[in-house]
């Protein structure tokens, strides 16, 4: 009888794969707390203090030279100064020095890089408190505070300084978002589940929201409806143009005051004179939003949530926010700063003159409602000052001129469409009477648009012949004032 040897089954069972531990990275080598702000000439500043970055490789940095990742990917310092820090172990593989600048990274690669983090300065206007309860705290967000930390920008924004201000265990959790360049209503949750509640009800589009802006020009009186589609055109310069094939969106604007040409509130300095030859007074006579007296403040209601979708719809309809450094620059869209444009196929170029702003060039909204104080705005604008840190010779930059720090767009409300709760804030500063005259302090309730919201949804929005609002054909739609709509 022939004798067959069995191995034993359970070792002849297929063995798991036994996983490397992670590898040993570096660690920020810092946290300091206090925060390391201080105050000084009306901003919130943070002394420069060593940071490290982690991150795991990219898919699509894989097989390519640690190098050219950073030089590619990581514009904000030159060239020489990655090749640098890699020689000299500031930018580290799996927590080891590399061996030269050439290696070549993979799949599961951790890549650290340790830098002397310089954080731009901040308003040091304070975050203003509209209500809070034992869930959430509904805040009047100051403008150029970014929410969370990105970029540039770690300390100086509105999570950790409310942090800084309540205790170094507490956890801000916010709800909804606004550009760092807007102020106005904003919620933070107490604890996770106060959070997710809010959050879903803003995204399941059930909060009904009012934004104000200041804009160029005589805006149109009545109801205007704009609907041109919103496409993102560059995520890294958060740039976006109304394109027939972008996203559906759709926002209500109502004028609620004009203000002819004068002097501002807030404005104490003269003017310099008009040194324009003739033949620069020509030029801009041919530049429409020149010809553009005064300004308006305009209410507005997105009845959806694009990224900059109010900025990109009144740019569209020509009346684009006055101080605002993207959407209202003559250098970055020309004379006509895109008006009723959403076909041409200039966008690389956009996106060149758009990346050298704040280089060496003024990052500035070039359409002021007073063109003549461009040049003593250039004087107060961030820009590189040809400096470098005595640290880690990283290029200094000015510091920002107010008119930086935000831009005319405040979020003023908030309100549940059920009715169980409506938050607002004042009007700002800047959307107030000029001194000498007379117009809305507050936004009263038979001004008040929010109303009209609901309506207006349902109802089938066509372009008549005279550029107003029709009612899809069967005559049972009369709105108060007649609806001008522009059409995606």
């Amino acid at each position: 009888m022939a004798l067959t040897v069995v191995g034993d089954p359970v070792a002849l069972e297929e063995k798991p794969d036994i996983l490397e531990p992670p590898p040993a990275v570096l660690t920020t080598p810092c946290d300091p707390w206090p925060r390391p702000y201080y105050l000084e000439s009306g901003l919130r500043r943070v002394q420069p203090y060593h940071y490290t970055y982690n991150t795991y490789c990219k898919e699509r940095w894989r097989g390519r030279e640690l190098l050219d990742i950073f030089a590619t990917e990581f514009r904000d310092r030159p060239q020489a100064y990655y090749k640098d820090a890699i020689e000299c172990g500031k930018v580290v593989v799996n927590g080891k020095k590399v061996a030269s600048v050439d290696t070549v990274v993979k799949n599961g690669d951790v890549i650290s890089h340790t830098l002397h983090r310089h954080e731009p300065p901040v308003t040091a206007q304070p975050i203003g408190i509209v209500h809070e309860d034992d869930d959430m705290i509904v805040i009047n967000k100051p403008a150029g505070i970014p929410v969370h930390p990105a970029g540039r920008y770690n300390y100086n924004s509105i999570v950790e300084i409310m942090r800084a201000e309540r205790g170094y265990g507490w956890n801000p959790l916010p709800c909804n978002r606004l550009d760092r360049l807007t102020s106005g209503v904003m919620f933070i949750g107490k604890h996770a589940v106060a959070a997710e509640e809010m959050s879903l009800q803003i995204r399941g589009r059930t909060v009904r929201k009012e934004y104000v802006a200041r804009v160029i020009g005589e805006f149109p009186t009545g109801n205007v409806v704009c609907e041109q589609p919103i496409m993102q055109i560059s995520p890294k310069l958060g740039l976006n143009r109304a394109r027939a094939s972008g996203k559906e969106a759709r926002t209500l604007f109502r004028r609620l005051a004009y203000y002819p040409p004068g002097r501002r509130r807030g404005e104490d300095i003269e003017p310099p004179e008009d040194k324009r030859t003739q033949k620069e007074k020509i030029r801009d006579s041919k530049m429409e939003w020149k010809q553009k007296e005064g300004y308006s403040i305009v209410r507005c209601l997105p009845l959806t949530g694009r990224t900059h979708q109010i900025r990109v719809h009144l740019q569209f309809l020509g009346h684009p926010i006055s101080n605002d450094p993207i959407y209202c620059n003559q250098r970055v869209f020309g004379p006509n700063l895109a008006k009723g444009d959403s076909v041409s196929d200039n966008d690389e170029d956009i996106i060149a003159r758009l990346s050298r702003m704040g280089k060496s060039e003024v990052a500035e909204a070039m359409a002021y409602h007073d063109e003549m104080m461009e040049e003593y705005n250039k004087r107060k604008a961030e820009k590189m000052t040809g400096e470098l840190c005595g640290v880690c010779d990283t290029p200094l930059y000015s510091d920002p001129g107010v008119h930086e720090l935000g831009i005319f767009l405040h979020a003023k409300k908030y309100a549940c469409e059920e009715g169980r709760w409506s938050y607002e804030t004042p009007l700002p500063e800047w959307a107030l009477p000029p001194l000498g005259m007379v117009g809305p302090v507050e936004a009263t309730g038979d001004t008040d648009p929010l109303a009209l919201v609901q309506g207006i949804g349902r109802l089938e929005i066509k372009s008549t012949g005279d550029g107003k609002m029709g009612d899809g054909g069967n005559g049972q739609v009369d709105p108060p004032k007649p609806l001008w709509v522009m059409p995606g």
